[in-house]
């Protein structure tokens, strides 16, 4: 079975065709930054006319990689929410069209879910499993149960920790990639210099908070203006620092209440945008090992927004019998849970 998958959801354009035999076939992402660099930050009406003039082209390239004709594709699958709803909707009609025109299923997914499920198109993953969701829009820890199937048992109660490392970055007059430029520069940093809040560290729960920390650093670059290069290496180094111990702290409380709930095999699994940042990968394996967890990150490429996650979660719906009709409405917000 071969799944033609869209994703529009935010400012990368993007499609994958993915088989059942978890190969991906093609994975292409189109990035918007020069677009949307002038404005320093996401503008949504451009980004959706973005994805307009793009989308047709790439899935013609997707199809030419894959060396397969639109005729052999079995489901086409894109993001249904949540996201910008103009970038959203550019998605949704054009897979609805091409499902029309095919006569093939049609499947909408939950953006959500495909960073939730991307794990098992990389690796051989059984549920249940704990799954942290880190990106730039969302900060969660869920039990992953099955497709379709998810406890939230921690969640940020303000800032998601993507969004403050893309403010971060532009704080320090750093490039749109918030969270890589932020890892590129703290390479060369000095992480005890400063010392940065751990919000909601230690504290009973799960729930998250970044908003107090993102303020610590304004205040922070405000003391030490005009900041030499010293202090940006040294700034970034100590704020990530201070976003992956309290990151940690946050998922350690998960795998408790996890371990209690289910025996073994006990598996965490990190996605979204922030799931890249080496520093935290590296710390949350050490972490997992020590209380018995296997951790699993897919690769890179795979945790920032693409198309072969959605691709691979419209491919797990379809074979549970779940489609969508022609009146799926798009969502700006979508709940796992």
């Amino acid at each position: 079975m071969i799944v033609l998958g869209i994703e529009s959801s935010c400012d990368e354009t993007a499609c994958a065709i993915v088989n059942d035999e978890r190969i991906i076939l093609s994975n292409i992402v189109l990035s918007q930054l020069d677009e949307h660099r002038p404005y320093g930050g996401i503008v949504p009406e451009i980004a959706a006319r973005a994805h307009l003039n793009y989308l047709d082209h790439l899935i013609i390239e997707a199809l030419a990689r894959s060396e397969i004709d639109l005729d052999q594709i079995d489901v086409i699958a894109a993001t249904g929410g949540p996201g910008l709803i103009g970038g959203v909707l550019v998605g949704i009609v054009t897979a609805k069209a091409i499902a029309m025109v095919t006569e093939k299923p049609f499947v909408a997914v939950n953006h959500l879910e495909g960073h939730a499920l991307s794990a098992r198109l990389t690796n051989d993953l059984n549920f249940p499993y704990l799954l942290l969701l880190i990106s730039g829009g969302h900060s969660q820890l869920l039990i992953v149960e099955g497709v379709g199937c998810y406890r939230c048992i921690g969640t940020t109660i303000d800032d998601a920790a993507g969004e403050v490392f893309d403010k971060t970055a532009r704080m320090l007059n750093l490039s749109n990639i918030g969270g890589l430029a932020i890892q590129q520069i703290a390479e060369f940093g000095n992480s005890s210099r400063f010392f940065l809040p751990r919000p909601m560290k230690g504290r009973s729960g799960c729930d998250f908070s970044f908003s107090g920390l993102k303020n610590a650093v304004r205040l922070l670059i405000a003391d030490h203006e005009p900041l030499s290069i010293k202090d940006c290496n040294d700034i970034a180094a100590s704020f990530q620092f201070a976003m992956t111990e309290t990151i940690v702290d946050r998922t350690k409380m998960a795998m408790i209440i996890f371990s209690k709930m289910y025996d073994e095999p006990r598996t965490l699994v990190i996605a979204g945008g922030v799931a890249a940042n080496v520093q935290l990968r590296r710390t949350l394996a050490n972490i997992a090992e020590q209380v018995g967890f296997r951790l699993i990150a897919p690769p890179f490429n795979l945790c920032t927004d693409n198309a072969a996650m959605i691709a691979w979660a419209g491919l797990e719906q379809f074979c549970l019998n779940k489609r969508n009709d022609m009146d799926f409405i798009p969502r700006s917000r979508w709940s796992l849970d």
